[in-house]
């Protein structure tokens, strides 16, 4: 039997059954599902590059923004969860120094390990993601080497739940499990997973997006110090009735690398005016007090976007006990809040004021839920997606609408995923 009957045979398992559970949800039809995802990827991966010692199943989820829009690149506090839609690969392990990578509907990866600094010619492409991740990790001691991969992803990109973190996040894992024996901690993955992004990729993301993927479940995280603290919560939505459904009205990412930039670029200028490096160095109360002294050195827009950091971060505390306290009404009151403080105080919700999809997919949920569930802006804003706690019973109303004005495949109904980065047993 090769190790390919042998893993086809176990993706048909009572074990692997209740895995498929665990990550995806409950339900013969959610099994069945994964079990022909899993398995044709496993028959592709044959397809594309034989003969295998051993196969590796591992995923990373993508990742939902609860709560602390734009606060993390600023050491503040955020809300998460990893998502039930994952990236996910089937690997053998080479024995050499080189990667191969079939991602699907894109052309074979190839590089070499042997050399990991930065290239120009990878920034913003998947083999800098790659790269940035076998750097850090043998800046920090951990053993690399090479690897083929076949890989599909339900973490579509654009859809707002950061599929470049999700694919660092998995290519810690799959690093981590091939050469360093499942050591690495969740923690240290997220950092890695940002440096490769920062530094090789070139965008310049804060920290949630990979510390929500690589964390797993709903976490309350706090980056004030340099490894951030993260503690998990238990909070099921469903069982108190609720769906969440995120919405993807559109909009088009394209020239936007400049506006994201700017909201942490002014919210530290404000910072380093005032003795620190972020704003978490700085007082609210001496953020206040120096109003005056900032006005005509700094823009307005950057006091606003200070003000909502600091309101941001209190918001956070009040979600995390209401939902401690099992109050979801207080809760949706927050989430309603916050995103009203990234429409006003942010300015995240449009780029160009003809081009505004965010700012009708909030008004239209506004006129769907409002008393009844909770909407806001989800993630980096501008041209991404909303998040929305929709009442089980206004899910299909809710969705009809919203797949009207943005078409068929604008809405994706989310569970929380229990693991971050996995590998099948």
């Amino acid at each position: 039997m090769t190790v390919y009957e042998e893993m086809l045979a176990h993706l048909d398992s009572e074990q692997v059954k209740k895995q498929f559970a665990m990550l995806y949800g409950a339900g013969d039809t959610i099994c069945r599902l994964q079990a022909e995802r899993y398995k044709e990827l496993v028959n592709r991966h044959q397809k594309f590059f034989g003969n295998a010692e051993a196969l590796h199943m591992i995923s990373a989820p993508g990742r939902m923004e609860i709560g602390g829009n734009h606060t993390d690149h600023n050491h503040g506090k955020v809300l998460a969860a990893s998502a039930s839609l994952d990236t996910l690969a089937c690997v053998s392990k080479r024995k050499d120094s080189f990667v191969r990578v079939r991602s699907e509907g894109y052309p074979l990866i190839e590089l070499d390990l042997r050399t990991l600094n930065p290239r120009d010619n990878e920034k913003g492409r998947t083999a800098g993601l790659i790269r940035g991740v076998a750097d850090r990790m043998v800046q920090l001691g951990y053993a690399v080497g090479g690897y083929e991969a076949t890989i599909t992803s339900s973490v579509v990109s654009g859809s707002g739940l950061s599929s470049s973190a999700a694919y660092e996040v998995m290519t810690c894992a799959i690093l981590d499990a091939l050469y360093n024996q499942g050591k690495m901690d969740f923690k240290e993955a997220a950092m890695i997973s940002q440096y490769a992004e920062n530094v090789h990729f070139g965008k310049p993301s804060g920290l949630l997006d990979q510390m929500a993927s690589a964390a797993g479940g709903l976490v309350t995280v706090d980056f004030k110090e340099e490894k951030p603290l993260v503690r998990a919560m238990n909070y099921d939505f469903a069982a108190r009735g609720y769906a969440i459904v995120v919405v993807a009205p559109g909009g088009s990412h394209a020239n936007l690398t400049d506006h994201y930039a700017a909201i942490p670029q002014e919210m530290k200028q404000i910072a380093k005016m005032l003795g620190g490096n972020v704003l978490r160095d700085v007082s609210e109360e001496k953020f206040m007090a120096s109003l005056g002294a900032l006005r005509g050195k700094v823009s307005d827009r950057a006091i606003l976007r200070a003000i909502h950091f600091y309101q941001e971060n209190a918001r956070v505390d009040r979600q995390v006990e209401a939902l401690e306290k099992d109050d979801i009404q207080a809760f949706f009151k927050e989430i309603i809040a916050s995103g009203r403080s990234s429409f006003m105080y942010l300015q995240n919700i449009y780029a160009f004021p003809d081009q505004q999809p965010l700012s009708l997919a909030l008004a239209l949920a506004e006129e769907k839920l409002e008393g009844r569930g909770a909407w806001r802006v989800h993630g980096g804003g501008f041209a991404g997606t909303t998040l929305n706690f929709v009442p089980v019973d206004l899910v299909e109303p809710f969705v009809e609408t919203m797949q009207a004005a943005f078409g068929s495949r604008s809405c994706l109904i989310l569970n929380i995923r229990p693991e971050g980065a996995y590998e099948l047993k």
